[in-house]
């Protein structure tokens, strides 16, 4: 029988989740943050170390590291897990897709890999990963991004953004190559086919009207109360709606920085010659201006 640790981040409203055996000591850990300041443009480990403290107390044994996909609002701790632990790091197979098209949007040196191979374990659907004890189902769940997974863990998933607690409803679907139709296939046919009784561990609470802090849920319930999509919720209503609210939504407060981190399983960039780390940050990427800053679908007037 697994133990399930959850770790809130209130910076990112992430949630990160310690999965382990604790007659084994084997452990999974899901979706570690490394804190990152994009005013200062600075990393720390204060959620790392909490995390650390904690596999250490118990003595525990990390097999893995699973990204439910490429996170869009927090760099990931995996590299930290990984030489501090000797965890494998894994993802979704179809990070490929996402690699390949953020190599072209940012424009990002030869020398990043768009073929996955920064990780140990391109993740592909319906796979069973065993990590010493526990035993991990893959369930394809794209459509925030192409390359979501969801975890089955004997009775609880995993399933990253998603879909969120009942009050919050599902992920965005308008990053490069996200869909709201797949989402849908993967909440409405996929997910909401486990048991009613079937626990469900979110990858964020934003406490909406300031409620105290949840993670968890249960497929029944989602299927009865989630306000975007319930079980009885057509494709075409919950397209139509998902669509009308990613179009009012800003991009996350760090798309950019930590896309490129994630996409290269956590690694920062490496130095240059003058001994600095450098992100690449577009500027107007979705609306191209001229050089004075003025839209260039916007006529000058004389």
């Amino acid at each position: 029988m697994t133990t399930i640790l959850p770790i809130f981040d209130p910076v990112t409203s992430t949630l990160t989740y310690v999965v382990f055996d604790p007659e084994t000591r084997d452990a999974v850990v899901i979706d570690p943050v490394l804190d990152f300041d994009p005013v200062g443009s600075f990393t720390d480990t204060l959620r790392l170390a909490e995390l650390e403290g904690f596999l250490r107390a118990r003595e525990l044994r990390v097999r893995y590291v699973f990204e439910t996909h490429a996170h869009a609002d927090h760099l990931s701790g995996a590299q930290r897990l990984k030489r501090r632990f000797g965890a494998k790091i894994a993802i979704g197979a179809r990070i490929t897709e996402v690699q390949q098209e953020f190599q072209r949007l940012l424009d990002l040196p030869p020398s990043f890999r768009a073929d996955g191979g920064q990780f140990d374990h391109l993740l592909c659907d319906g796979e069973r990963v065993l990590a010493g004890s526990i035993a991990v189902d893959v369930i394809a769940t794209p459509g925030h991004t192409p390359a979501c997974v969801s975890l089955l863990i004997g009775d609880a998933v995993f399933t990253g953004d998603a879909v969120f607690l009942e009050d919050q409803g599902t992920g965005r679907c308008d990053f490069p190559r996200g869909s709201a139709d797949e989402l849908y296939t993967s909440v409405h046919e996929r997910l909401y086919g486990l048991p009613d009784e079937t626990r469900v561990f979110v990858g964020h609470d934003y406490q909406p009207n300031g409620r105290e802090q949840r993670f968890e849920t249960t497929i029944g319930r989602l299927k009865r109360e989630n306000v975007q999509l319930r079980a009885g919720t057509s494709r075409d209503e919950f397209v139509r709606l998902r669509e009308a609210r990613d179009a009012t939504l800003a991009a996350p407060r760090l798309l950019y920085q930590s896309v490129q981190v994630n996409l290269d399983a956590g690694r920062l960039p490496p130095a240059d010659a003058h001994g600095v780390r450098r992100l690449r940050v577009p500027v107007n990427l979705s609306r191209p201006t001229d050089d004075d800053g003025t839209p260039l679908d916007v006529k000058h007037v004389t």
